[in-house]
C-alpha cells in the first residue's frame, strides 16, 4: 500500500507535469523561442523525475525495513549485529511483527518489481552503447 500523503504529493506533482507540457505544447503552436522551449522541457523532465524519486524512495525505504525485520528474525540473540538493530528498528518504529508475514510477501513482490525494472535498464543502457 501508499501512504496517502505520499500518493497526495506523487499526484500533484504529476499534475504540475501536465501544466508543463501543455505549456510546451502551447509555446510550440506560437512558435515561441526555441531556448524557452528548452527550458520547460527541463522544467517537465525535472518535475516528472521528482515524482519516480519520490515513489522509488517510498518502494526501496519498505524494502529495507521489511529486510531489516526479517534479519532481526534471524538474529535472536547474540549474533553480533545488535546495535545496528536497535538503530534500526528506532528509524522503523511503525512495523510491528504481527504484520511480518503480509509484509515479506509484499517484499518478494517489491524485489521482483525492482529486479524487472532494473533489467530493463540495463537493457535500454546496452542498445544505446551500441
Amino acid at each position: 500500500m501508499i501512504p496517502k500523503d505520499l500518493t497526495r504529493d506523487v499526484k500533484k506533482r504529476l499534475k504540475n507535469l501536465q501544466g508543463h507540457l501543455q505549456g510546451i505544447v502551447h509555446m510550440l503552436d506560437e512558435g515561441k523561442d526555441p531556448e524557452l522551449i528548452l527550458h520547460q522541457f527541463k522544467a517537465a523532465t525535472n518535475s516528472l523525475q521528482k515524482a519516480h524519486f519520490l515513489f522509488l524512495d517510498e518502494v526501496y525505504r519498505k524494502a529495507l525495513a521489511l529486510k531489516i525485520v526479517n534479519l532481526m528474525d534471524t538474529c535472536p540473540g547474540n549474533c553480533g549485529q545488535e546495535e545496528k538493530i536497535e538503530f534500526i528498528r528506532n528509524e522503523f518504529p511503525h512495523l510491528k511483527l504481527e504484520e511480518l508475514s503480509k509484509k515479506l510477501h509484499e517484499i518478494l513482490l517489491i524485489e521482483q518489481h525492482l529486479s524487472q525494472l532494473q533489467d530493463g535498464a540495463s537493457s535500454q543502457e546496452e542498445g544505446s552503447l551500441e
